[in-house]
């Protein structure tokens, strides 16, 4: 791991999420979530503040120390109890059917394994569990165009932003893993150009044909 990767962009990653469009986001998401909550990419806990009274614990999993360490210095002022757990998606450390509620917010696009990450959301999940999300994703087929861009800018991008893919279809990975979606957005998500921007938000819960 470079000195990109190690310092500067945590420092990046860190700044650049707090806009208010992405608190409103993240207030809207988070509003519902109860029980024991599992987020995964918790970042430097940036939805940490959102986090309601009905929320008994959070565990948030992230391969990203020093991300972590600056959610810790969040986690001291929660209303809930936050536990930081440095590790992936892929390979979760919490038993079967042990978590309420899954919260990914701008994590499926740069995860290594996004099916295998939702494979192990889905393990997690107890019965009735839902996932709720924020993420970049690609333009539906009525946009060639942001299509386009997008497919030519992610091999750049993905350097420069931790692994982020403007162009992965977030409604067919959650089918792949065995999920049914139900989106409430599916466009723009905040301004700026459309293929930067165009993401997904909504639910997820296990298919009945899982």
């Amino acid at each position: 791991m470079g000195l990109y990767q190690r310092h500067i962009l945590p420092r990046l990653l860190h700044s650049g999420m707090p806009s208010a469009q992405q608190s409103t986001l993240r207030s809207a998401l988070l509003a519902p979530v109860r029980g024991r909550v599992l987020e995964i990419g918790i970042g430097s806990g940036r939805n940490i503040p959102f986090y309601g009274r009905d929320v008994v614990q959070v565990i948030g999993v992230d391969p990203s120390r020093p991300l972590l360490n600056k959610a810790k210095s969040i986690a001291v002022w929660s209303r809930c109890s936050i536990r930081l757990v440095e590790g992936l998606g892929e390979s979760l450390p919490l038993q079967d059917n042990s978590v309420d509620f899954v919260i990914m917010t701008w994590t499926l696009c740069s995860v290594a394994d996004p099916i295998g990450t939702l494979c192990e959301a889905r393990r997690v999940l107890r019965p009735g569990g839902v996932i709720l999300f924020v993420e970049h994703g690609l333009a539906p087929d009525s946009e060639p165009a942001v299509q386009h861009l997008q497919n030519l800018l992610t091999p750049f991008w993905r350097r420069l932003a931790g692994n982020c893919h403007l162009n992965r279809r977030i409604d067919q990975l959650f089918k792949a893993a065995g999920f049914q979606t139900e989106m409430s957005t599916c466009g723009s998500l905040m301004r700026g150009p459309k293929a930067l921007t165009f993401g997904y938000q909504g639910r997820a819960v296990i298919s009945d044909a899982a």
